[in-house]
Order: C-alpha cells, then sequence, then structure tokens
C-alpha cells in the first residue's frame, strides 16, 4: 500500500500547492489505485507521477466544493482518450452523479467506459474479498464524508513442513494453500489450509477524512488506524474561526489522532496562508500532541516499511 498527494492545498491552488486530490495505491494487493477526492488540476498533476488513469477504477468524494470535485469532468476525459475501457465507479454525496453528467452532457464529451454512481451513505460502502470500506458524515459547512479502508486479515505463512508431512507435493497446490484455500491431494485426501498456514495476519486501516471541524465522527473513523489523513487547514491560534467555517487546525487533528489511539498522522489541506517556512510550525505544534506526525506535500509518497510510517 502506498498513499500519493496529488494536491494538498486548501480552496484553491497556491504557487506550492494544487487543491485535494489523494491516489491510495493497491497495485501489490489488488492491481488498481483507488482516488481520494479529485480538486482542479488532479489530471496535470498525475502526468508528473508514475500513476496509469486507467489503473484507477474508483473514486470516492468526499463532499461537492470545488477544490474537492472540478478536476472530474477533465480526469474523466482524459482517461477515455488514454485508452480507458475498464469501468470506474465514482462514490460520494448525491450531486456528484448531477455535476458529472451535466459536464459531460454540455461539453458534449464522450467516455469510452461505463460509470456506475454509488450515492454514499453513512455505513459500508463498498467490500470485497480483500477490502471493506466504511463511510460516516463529518462536521463540514456542507454534507461531507470521511472514508476508513479496511484490508480484511491476510491468510498466514505456508508451514512448509507441515504441508511436507501430510503429503502435499511441492508446486501449484502451494499456492493454493498460500491463498488459504483447501485442496485434494491424488488419493483423495482433503488438506485444510488452516492446518498448515500460520495465523492470519491482520491487515491495515487507512482512514481518509474530508473538511471538517473536530468532531467525534473523525474519531470513530480513525480509531486505532495504522495511518490518518486529516485536514489542517488552520493552526492552534485560530481554533474558533477554523470552526466557523467548518475547519480543523492542525492541533485538533492530532487530537483525533491521539484520542483515536491511531499509529500514525498525515496533515494536509493546508491554507495557503502558511507559507513554506510556516510548515515546519504545523507540524511541530501538531507533535506536542501526536508524536507521529507528518505533513503532507504535492506528489510526497508515503509508504509502510518495516513496520513504520515512511515519506519518500
Amino acid at each position: 500500500m502506498q498513499l500519493q498527494f496529488l494536491g494538498t492545498g486548501a480552496g484553491m491552488p497556491s504557487k506550492e500547492r494544487n487543491v485535494t486530490s489523494i491516489a491510495l495505491k493497491l497495485l501489490d494487493e489488488i492491481g488498481s489505485i483507488w482516488l481520494f477526492d479529485c480538486g482542479e488540476g488532479t489530471q496535470h498533476q498525475i502526468l508528473r507521477t508514475a500513476i496509469r488513469p486507467r489503473r484507477i477504477d474508483k473514486i470516492f468524494i468526499t463532499h461537492v466544493h470545488g477544490d474537492h470535485i472540478f478536476g472530474l469532468p477533465g480526469f474523466l476525459s482524459s482517461r477515455s482518450f488514454l485508452g480507458g475501457e475498464s469501468p470506474l465507479t465514482i462514490y460520494g454525496p448525491a450531486h456528484v452523479r448531477s455535476f458529472i453528467e451535466t459536464a459531460l452532457q454540455m461539453s458534449n464529451t464522450h467516455l469510452t467506459y461505463p460509470i456506475h454512481f454509488i450515492d454514499v451513505q453513512e455505513g459500508i460502502v463498498y467490500e470485497d474479498a480483500h477490502f471493506v470500506v466504511h463511510a460516516k458524515k463529518l462536521q463540514h459547512v456542507i454534507e461531507c464524508f470521511g472514508y476508513r479502508i479496511e484490508q480484511k486479515d491476510l491468510p498466514g505463512q505456508l508451514l512448509v513442513d507441515k504441508a511436507q508431512a501430510l503429503g502435499v507435493p511441492r508446486g501449484p497446490l502451494y499456492k493454493e494453500l498460500k491463498l488459504g484455500h483447501n485442496v485434494t491431494l491424488e488419493d483423495g485426501t482433503i488438506v485444510k489450509a488452516n492446518d498448515v498456514l500460520s495465523a492470519p495476519k491482520p491487515g491495515f486501516t487507512v482512514t481518509i477524512l474530508g473538511d471538517t471541524k473536530y468532531c467525534d465522527a473523525s474519531i470513530i473513523l480513525a480509531k486505532e488506524a495504522d495511518l490518518v489523513v486529516h485536514e489542517a487547514t488552520f493552526d492552534a491560534s485560530t481554533t474558533n474561526l477554523a470552526a466557523s467555517y467548518g475547519h480543523a487546525t492542525n492541533v485538533e487533528a492530532a487530537t483525533v489522532a491521539k484520542k483515536a489511539k491511531a499509529k500514525n498522522l498525515i496533515m494536509t489541506h493546508i491554507s495557503a496562508r502558511f507559507l513554506k517556512q510556516d510548515v515546519e510550525k504545523l507540524v511541530n505544534e501538531a507533535q506536542t500532541v501526536f508524536p507521529n506526525t507528518f505533513v503532507a506535500d504535492d506528489f510526497a509518497l508515503f509508504e509502510f516499511k518495516n513496520g513504520q510510517l515512511v515519506k519518500d
């Protein structure tokens, strides 16, 4: 799993930060990429990465403010021009569908692939054999959701000695057992995967929150997550102002991570009022509450290496 930030600014683009978009790269796990929000210029940002648009098969939208959705028509069109034919599913508030359909209709844009729209409500919005995604309403000035992405437990390691003792020959049957499937030997003996695998390995949990002021819903979504992405539009000196605009401060983001007993926090959605030299102060303030705090820059790539979150 890798998390790459395509835009980390709030409200409008600046010279240093584009508006919000985050790519959750699940290439090793399921061969796809999920996009969270798609602010203006996202397709331009993608051009400066190794991301292939046709690999993006799901887009999760937190809310319909322009700095989170204005990049959708352009990205969808470019994905078509670049040979995308596989279906794309877009999850988000109900107005996302009408925005996209109107933009495509008025611009006479034809797509080479189907789009499926899922109107998000609280609860499970997606589940397959590998992942489950939960959504919960946050507290912004319009309807806004946060998403909790949970990877399901992974099969344990194959205990080769046990498999051999049960008569399993080396080869394709080993692969089936590693995947957690029972196998049948030539003599009809059934070997159960549970008998030759170590204990399942827990999957990861990533929480990606939309715009929100400090609220309990954020803490619930972030509970014991390996990684929490939280906005930090304001700093600790402007707590009341932040709340009045439905936004959070750096210290409030850190407090959410601390109360949720999360492992790591990445702050994003940084206001243009903060210049490059101010960002270090934002991080330092947050780290007094939650030490494992990072701040995202455009194109920053985060991944876990040896159990530790690393910013490449």
